[in-house]
């Protein structure tokens, strides 16, 4: 395992979401994915090295339903503004990972197409699994075909066919060749040809030993597809199920032993360094996931201190919420900007932050091996530790501060270097540590030979300064706008406030219209009907003086809805 992916901190982007792409593609050439060049500092400021980006390739949809493999879509972008973009990550020391989806391709590639034109005369028809003409697709197509898990849009590719692997294996050489990007992340793994991967980990690794091979896998034996023959990594959805449900059912039980079955001395997975998250571009985000928004804080600090790899879903970091539907996931892949007015908090990115320089500080955080220490329903101890360093974390989801006797060996001090330096000894291998209500330290066990001030100045050193772009007489933003509108109604009495038809934005970011002004049938109170301009519509009724209210949000009062001028 090259040491770059045991040091590295992911931040996962869904492009088309991410950039406010139209859902079909509509052949445009619109250069959306420059934009990431803006966030290098805001990345930089998190400890990131190391991008995940969802699919880039030309597709009809959602890139998962992919028609060309050799050409970026027109909607981010084109091949150069990419290299570009690439250069530019890569001059940042941020490494690029590409979602690789090879098990399907989308209705529009250009092969199958072929065959929906030539019939059983196209030269193409093998390159497709169970591709027959026995019968008519769900598509009415005068042909059958298999599709992904029962998508017949996603029509699933014959990888026992050399020439689709050429096809395949080829466009991953035009990417590191013209992109140099430092690894893939392979969709749907668990439903690929072994022998695929086994093709391309040969391919990638003769090309670049620490090449970076991670796979999608939900359930299973992660053995099965991250071993010395296919792929490095794979995707760690246990602890992803454990760390939230801990948190949520206040028992630490279930993330340690998780941890414990696959990291500890004999653990299945101590010899792989998995892919940890909190959430993607397919689950619920920990935002909505979490029923106490005062542990987030602690589902980071789990995150960033188990073994493996973490990584950061955009715009988690602000601790934004977003669902799935039945129908759609759209929610959980919004446009963002750097202003984006779905924030609502920025407390984690300095945690977060942190958290990157104790990994990148202390390397029992990155390589060192895991030992449960202490478990409890709402407190959890568990160490990181080689032969030359020992790591103590300690988490508390009590909302009082809990003192912990534990037995720690090979130190006589323990000092926290994540919430505020405190010191406590250790006697005859014995200690007490107390833990702050929801939160947790991170503990260094040594001889009294730990400086703690001369620490602090280096890891405020390691943590780069926020870019921000200096721009003479430059116009306030929208959301600068909205922001100054808000603050100046938030000086007028709530009483004095007129309620105007048309757009407005709640203190949380998400916007409604108002439709009308009505009153109650049976008090005759005045209410506001309005509706929300998001996800499904639905309509609204509030009454009007809650509607005009000032709320309190990170100590400044501000109107619950603030009016959006139309133009």
């Amino acid at each position: 395992m090259s040491q770059w992916i045991k040091d590295a901190v992911f931040y996962h982007i869904y492009p088309l979401g991410f950039c406010g792409a139209p859902e079909y593609n509509d052949g445009k050439v619109e250069y959306r994915l420059d934009k990431i060049i803006d966030w290098i500092p805001h990345l930089k400021e998190m400890g990131v090295n190391a991008v995940y980006l969802g699919p880039v390739f030309q597709s009809k949809k959602h890139g998962y339903d992919t028609s060309d493999y050799y050409t970026i879509d027109c909607r981010l972008g084109d091949n150069a503004s990419f290299k570009k973009i690439c250069d530019e990550l890569h001059a940042n020391g941020i490494r690029v990972i590409l979602d690789g989806v090879f098990n399907h391709v989308g209705r529009d590639f250009w092969a199958f197409q072929d065959v929906q034109k030539y019939g059983q005369g196209s030269q193409y028809c093998s390159w497709f699994q169970n591709l027959n003409f026995g019968g008519r697709s769900p598509y009415d197509d005068p042909f059958w075909y298999e599709g992904w898990s029962g998508h017949y849009d996603l029509v699933k590719l014959n990888l026992y066919n050399q020439a689709v692997v050429d096809h395949l294996i080829g466009a991953v050489e035009m990417w590191m060749n013209e992109f140099k990007i430092d690894g893939l992340r392979l969709d749907a793994a668990d439903c690929i040809e072994p022998n695929f991967f086994k093709t391309l980990r040969r391919f990638c690794k003769s090309k670049d030993p620490e090449f970076w091979l991670m796979g999608e896998i939900i359930h299973g034996d992660y053995n099965r597809w991250a071993n010395p023959e296919m792929m490095d990594s794979v995707t760690n959805y246990e602890c992803y199920k454990g760390i939230y449900s801990s948190h949520n059912d206040k028992n630490y039980f279930e993330i340690a032993h998780s941890l414990q079955r696959q990291f500890a001395n004999g653990g299945i997975y101590q010899n792989l360094c998995l892919y940890n998250f909190l959430d993607n571009h397919d689950v619920n985000r920990i935002g909505s996931t979490l029923r106490n928004p005062n542990h987030l804080n602690n589902v980071y600090t789990v995150l960033f201190t188990m073994p493996g790899v973490p990584s950061i879903y955009y715009g988690s970091e602000w601790a934004i919420e977003g669902t799935r539907t039945n129908h759609s996931d759209d929610m959980l892949r919004p446009c963002l900007d750097l202003n984006t007015p779905l924030i609502k908090t920025t407390a984690l990115i300095p945690h977060i932050g942190k958290l990157s320089a104790l990994r990148k500080k202390f390397h029992a955080l990155c390589d060192g091996k895991y030992e449960n220490v202490v478990i409890r329903n709402e407190q959890l101890i568990y160490k990181r530790f080689s032969n030359e360093q020992t790591i103590v974390v300690a988490l508390n989801v009590n909302d009082s501060e809990y003192w912990i006797d534990f037995n720690i060996s090979g130190g006589c001090v323990l000092t926290d270097v994540l919430v505020d330096g405190s010191e406590y000894r250790v006697e005859n291998n014995h200690t007490s540590v107390m833990i702050p209500a929801n939160g947790a330290r991170v503990l260094i066990l040594h001889n009294g030979d730990f400086n703690y001030r001369k620490f602090l100045n280096e890891i405020e050193n390691e943590l780069p300064e926020p870019i921000v772009a200096k721009t003479e007489d430059a116009a306030p933003t929208f959301e600068e706008q909205v922001n100054s509108i808000a603050e100046a109604e938030a000086e007028e009495p709530t009483e004095k406030r007129e309620i105007k038809f048309g757009k407005y934005r709640h203190h949380n970011g998400k916007e409604f219209a108002v439709l009308a002004i009505a009153k109650d049938c049976d008090t005759e109170e005045p209410v506001v009907i309005y509706k929300q301009l998001y996800d499904e519509h639905a309509i609204w009724v509030r009454p009007v003086k809650t509607f005009v209210e000032d709320v309190e949000i990170d100590g400044r009062k501000l109107p619950r809805f603030t009016y959006i001028d139309q133009d």
